[in-house]
């Protein structure tokens, strides 16, 4: 895709403009800091109670309850796969991609949280541990778990492809939550929202500054590990771009199963730990 060219002339103090210092848009230090310690108790000894094998191409729903741990994890070959989150008793509340980007980074690893929407805004999930938090940042500028890209979804692949496919993630997102709950597709679609995208390997090209996605690093094995702040439904799908090396939303991809794990930690490393309360805001906003 070729950028336009700019229409009008720099003006005399161009230069000092673009100079402008950067500042980093929220200072966190009055955000709760990641208790290492307290998780990595938590995480010993810990008892499976559940999985759930989300095919190629599909959509599962899995529930955690708050204090629970959740796995996602590569099994057979390199999948990413994109996950929703909400509050498992009140679908309004659920994953707020947006927020989580401001307050952490465009990518998430260990000691970030997944936070909800507004009027809420509260940790929905903490990551615990990321067997690919090795990678890092490479040549490219790419990084993996981002949560900058929105979903493949069928109203784009028609736009750009000019074809109807119905295995997009937000497809297979709808329709795994519409069975979960019951509703008609077009009820669950309102409730599908932007994801984090588990083990896809993403950035912004340095000259255009555009979305770009790579081969994922993600091997059998790997796997994004999380703690259930509140009681959670989770969906996720495994992408029909398989590792994403060469494209998605279609047929043409290699793709794999997930598997997501759920965790019973020992009831007494929860003893003082108690579930984040909902955001204090008055939500007057000055009426």
């Amino acid at each position: 895709m070729v950028k336009s060219s700019p229409q009008n002339a720099a003006p005399p103090d161009a230069v000092q403009r673009r100079k402008a210092p950067a500042v980093v848009c929220y200072s966190v230090d009055k955000v709760p800091p990641y208790d290492r310690q307290f998780y990595e108790t938590a995480r010993q000894g810990l008892t499976k109670i559940g999985e759930t094998i989300v095919p190629p191409r599909e959509a599962r729903t899995f529930e955690v309850a708050a204090g629970q741990f959740f796995r996602i994890v590569s099994i057979e070959g390199p999948q990413v796969g994109d996950l929703n989150l909400w509050n498992a008793h009140d679908l309004s509340e659920r994953f707020f991609s947006g927020k989580t980007r401001a307050l952490h980074a465009t990518h998430v690893s260990t000691g970030d949280r997944l936070w909800s929407t507004l009027p809420t805004l509260r940790p929905l999930a903490t990551i615990t541990h990321d067997t690919l938090d090795w990678y890092g940042w490479d040549d490219d500028g790419g990084g993996v778990h981002d949560v900058i890209g929105t979903r493949c979804d069928p109203y784009t692949q028609l736009l750009l492809g000019g074809d109807e496919y119905h295995h997009c993630c937000h497809s297979n997102l709808t329709r795994a939550l519409a069975g979960h709950e019951g509703l008609a597709v077009s009820a669950a679609e309102r409730h599908v929202h932007d994801v984090l995208n588990v083990f896809m390997c993403t950035g912004f090209t340095h000259d255009t500054h555009q979305y770009f996605m790579k081969a994922s690093p993600v091997r059998p094995g790997d796997f994004i590990e999380f703690f259930a702040e509140i009681d959670l439904l989770g969906a996720l799908s495994a992408c029909p771009g398989g590792d994403c090396s060469s494209s998605h939303s279609s047929d043409a991809a290699k793709c794999y199963p997930l598997k997501v794990e759920v965790y019973q930690p020992n009831e007494a490393a929860l003893a003082k730990w108690q579930s984040p309360e909902k955001s204090r805001y008055s939500r007057r906003h000055g009426a």
